[in-house]
């Protein structure tokens, strides 16, 4: 089945994007939920139109991305946190704790769009990395050190 998203959704695709998905996820969650619609020929030529006018818009919304990536490519930030006697954590580093010490630099990013490249969650202290989607053709890099307070 294809659908038109009618906003982003991580693993699946971009606002206005046609992709073709199981016909219970589309009928059943997607268009109830109105994340999305069937993509017809009339619901092709609205959506046409909408990117049409929105281009002008999406450009200044790209450059903006790509002016805040800038800010953030390179930066390292400290995430104080209240550390054990033998290093480990005292529950764990999250991207919410991220998204409001850049919130504190005068970076503002949803905590949604952070990703953080660990492969299990972080329970020591050190340095990790995380990716930060700003739009989606515009993505940032950030290092953060987890540090005892």
């Amino acid at each position: 089945m294809e659908v038109i998203l009618k906003e982003n959704i991580k693993g699946l695709g971009y606002k206005n994007d046609t992709v073709e998905v199981k016909a219970g996820y589309g009928r059943n969650f997607l268009i109830p939920q109105g994340k999305a619609i069937v993509a017809n020929a009339q619901n092709r030529k609205m959506i046409a139109e909408n990117i049409r006018q929105a281009a002008h818009k999406a450009e200044k919304l790209k450059s903006d991305a790509e002016g805040l990536a800038g800010k953030i490519n390179g930066l390292t930030i400290a995430i104080p946190t209240k550390v054990g006697e033998n290093g480990k954590l005292f529950g764990t580093v999250t991207s919410l704790q991220i998204s409001d010490i850049l919130k504190d630099k005068g970076i503002a990013v949803d905590r949604k769009d952070i990703n953080i490249k660990v492969k299990d969650k972080i329970k020591e202290v050190g340095t990790y990395s995380a990716s930060v989607d700003l739009h989606k053709e515009v993505s940032a890099e950030l290092s953060f050190e987890v540090v005892a307070e």
